[in-house]
């Protein structure tokens, strides 16, 4: 799992992308296309046409990290992908949400579990 540290917020990419492109060619979509800056410590997540795999670029302050993540089963949880004309293009989600994505679960409304109300 990529070390989140605190502050640091996670960018989805709305729609799919090309997963032939690398560290350069997602750095470019975040900066012209996502109005972002790729070199500050945030996590950019992506995923591609079928939807069962994805790639997070993350600069981590002395490189470009590239983690990438395929499902054997299901898809990926994403954003709808209404394109509209100078609409964003990304979504914010925390890093607790994040790992519900990695695990392929449904981040956008996880179940909580039961907690007792009083002690004894």
């Amino acid at each position: 799992m990529i070390p989140v540290p605190s502050g640091v917020q996670v960018w989805l990419a709305t729609g799919h992308t090309d997963m032939r492109k690398g560290f350069d060619g997602l750095a470019l979509l975040v900066q012209e296309t996502l109005h972002r800056n790729p070199h500050n410590g945030h996590l950019f997540v992506f995923r591609g046409r079928r939807g069962s795999l994805i790639k997070v670029l993350w600069h981590d302050g002395q490189g470009m990290c590239l983690y990438a993540k395929r499902l054997e089963r299901g898809r990926f949880v994403w954003p709808s992908t209404a394109p509209r004309e100078g609409a964003d293009r990304s979504v914010t989600i925390t890093p607790a949400q994040l790992g519900y994505l990695l695990e392929g679960i449904d981040w956008r409304l996880p179940q909580r579990t039961w907690r007792p109300q009083a002690a004894g």
